[in-house]
């Protein structure tokens, strides 16, 4: 199923203007590449690595939260019980 929004080039294009296509492909676009008319491949942007959660970082994020005086019992006991909807 071809993307609406991806350019779509032939093989024989791609070979001849890779360098544009890489180009575009920074700058965010998804480029579909053809053979014979139909679709073979896809270019498209790399996403970034996604952060590795460690204990430390959690510590880390942790320690500059607030201390609630309240419990999260307590809490979900006043919720339920003072805020009906």
């Amino acid at each position: 199923m071809a993307d609406a929004a991806a350019r779509t080039v032939s093989v024989a294009e791609a070979k001849a203007h890779l360098s544009e296509l890489v180009a575009a492909v920074e700058a965010g676009e998804s480029i579909l590449i053809t053979k014979r008319g139909k679709p073979v491949a896809r270019i498209s942007p790399e996403r970034p690595p996604r952060r590795k959660i460690t204990f430390e970082w959690l510590e880390e994020m942790a320690a500059g939260m607030p201390v609630e005086d309240e419990g999260a019992g307590d809490f979900m006991r006043r919720m339920r019980d003072d805020e009906r909807y």
